[in-house]
């Protein structure tokens, strides 16, 4: 079994369902798709040269060829190693190396950028709808390659707090089961439904692609490529059922904008990625209507930690309502939970430590890592690097991050990888980056520097190295930073001075 052989199956028992919606327009049937990706997979086999288990990446913006070219993939037998359109050049270059990528599709306007920055390793960069990708779609179709259901479908890149990211090793069996708990636990889904991709489709929203191809859904990628609050409702309206994966700020910004709009084509709203407060959810309730879900997740174990279903989230009579808006839900039913402390020891109801996880979508490993899969897979449990608490009923609340990763927008940043490129200015002796809350994003990135350096310079310094929206929006320059007697940044006390600074107060003196 392979994911795409559920495609195939769809293709040939509901050929005339529509799969693919550009906008308002319908650009594929589920016949069409699976001709399409069979078509292109011959293609990567008879001219990339593309073999059973090779990793071919897509970095690309959202586009309905993005699900044709993730399923060829999968129909060849190959591997998709999905990575961010935002991210920086030389980020995409180390994935695609340290992946062994021998083939690559890209949007054509990042085709330059990624060409020049391209590891020896990569044989074919390929922009989708580009001529060369349309004459490999005229290859004759190919057969789904067999594929066994532990071998391996998504290299999921995710960074780590080395500053260097890992690829965790997601199975198709991985996929299967998150798909199924997906449809039974979090949104219902009935062919004709539709799933729209405002969210960056190398990530969550890619990650819901298979269960609604499954269920003989739609997927529909909105005109802009992404997210626009009024396209969204537009696009929820015409097409009716529309469920959405949506980071906390997607929602906020629904909430802002959704004056005169009609939010009755939302079946599902599925926020995650970053944690929302009360406030908002209770205000997105009143205004979007009881379409909520929250789901916790990591690219280590894909959307399935826990969940707190639409029901839940829109029960205002029951007595724990707001404390469970406060939570992240309850484990999923394929998944153990179970919160320990430093020697992996369970902790009693209502005690803080390491969210630990087990269960069928947990990954097979990080690739080419063994040490790293060794530590974050020990005892047989997923050890997040989160810290949270069970409550009695089963509720999980996040406590804090113990990785320190700032999740600003829903993207994950970590402060080591900020920290090693502030570094290379000559006039910066030492850095700490921190996430500061902020009401529209989550958190944002700050950065408190030891040395004397224009910020503009060290913003060109981020520019040239990572994301964009990974550069700190605070540079505040002090004497000295907070140490323990180890001499180690003491982040929690530099977040607690950040945040009297913020307030108004003193803060570290320069």
């Amino acid at each position: 079994m392979t994911m795409a052989n559920w495609l195939m199956r769809v293709g040939r028992a509901q050929a005339a369902l529509p799969a693919l919606g550009h906008g308002t327009t319908m650009v594929a049937s589920y016949g069409e798709l699976a001709t399409r990706a069979s078509r292109l997979a011959g293609g990567l086999v008879g001219a990339c040269g593309v073999r059973p288990g090779d990793r071919v990446a897509i970095a690309a913006w959202n586009h309905p060829d993005y699900v044709v070219a993730l399923y060829a993939i999968w129909v060849a037998g190959a591997v998709a190693v999905p990575l961010s359109a935002k991210l920086h050049a030389k980020e995409i270059a180390y994935a695609l190396d340290h992946s062994g990528a021998r083939v690559a599709f890209v949007s054509a306007d990042l085709q330059g950028s990624i060409g020049g920055s391209a590891p020896p390793g990569l044989r074919h960069l390929l922009a989708l709808g580009s001529p060369e990708v349309q004459r490999l779609q005229r290859a004759d179709a190919l057969a789904v390659v067999p594929r066994a259901d532990d071998d391996l479908a998504w290299l999921f890149y995710t960074s780590g707090t080395t500053g260097r990211p890992k690829g965790a090793c997601l199975s198709h069996r991985n996929l299967a089961i998150m798909s199924l708990a997906y449809l039974a636990e979090v949104d219902p889904t009935a062919p004709g439904d539709s799933l729209l991709h405002a969210a960056p489709m190398s990530h969550g929203s890619g990650l819901y692609l298979m269960a609604h191809v499954l269920r003989g859904a739609i997927n529909v990628v909105p005109e802009s490529g992404g997210f626009d609050s009024s396209e969204v409702f537009q696009l929820a309206n015409h097409w009716r059922r529309t469920s959405m994966f949506a980071a906390p700020t997607m929602v906020n910004r629904m909430v802002t904008d959704c004056s005169g709009q009609d939010p009755s084509g939302f079946r599902t709203i599925i926020y995650g990625g970053g944690p929302m407060y009360v406030a908002d959810a209770i205000t997105a309730l009143d205004r979007l209507g009881p379409c909520l879900a929250q789901i916790y997740g990591q690219g280590e174990t894909p959307m399935t930690i826990s969940t707190l279903p639409r029901e839940m989230v829109s029960d205002r009579a029951h007595p724990a309502w707001r404390e469970r808006l406060a939570s992240v839900g309850m484990s999923f039913g394929t998944i153990d939970v179970m919160i320990a402390d430093e020697t992996d020891h369970p902790l009693p109801a209502g005690e803080t430590g390491e969210i630990l996880v087990r269960g069928p979508t947990v990954m097979q490993g990080y690739w080419q890592d063994g040490a790293a899969s060794a530590r974050t897979l020990a005892g047989g449990w997923l050890h997040t690097g989160d810290l949270g608490a069970l409550d009695a009923s089963g509720l999980l609340t996040l406590k804090d991050r113990s990785k320190d990763v700032i999740i600003s927008g829903g993207s994950n940043i970590y402060p080591r990888e900020v920290e090693e490129i502030l570094l290379r200015h000559p006039g910066v002796r030492e850095v700490s980056v921190i996430g500061r809350p902020d009401l529209e994003w989550g958190e944002v990135v700050v950065a408190y520097v030891v040395g004397d350096a224009a910020p503009a310079d060290l913003d060109a310094l981020c520019l040239e190295a990572i994301a964009r929206f990974k550069r700190p929006k605070d540079y505040l320059f002090v004497a000295r930073l907070p140490k323990n007697n180890y001499g180690k940044i003491v982040k929690t006390e530099l977040r607690a001075m950040d945040a009297t600074r913020s307030a108004g107060g003193a803060g570290l003196e320069r």
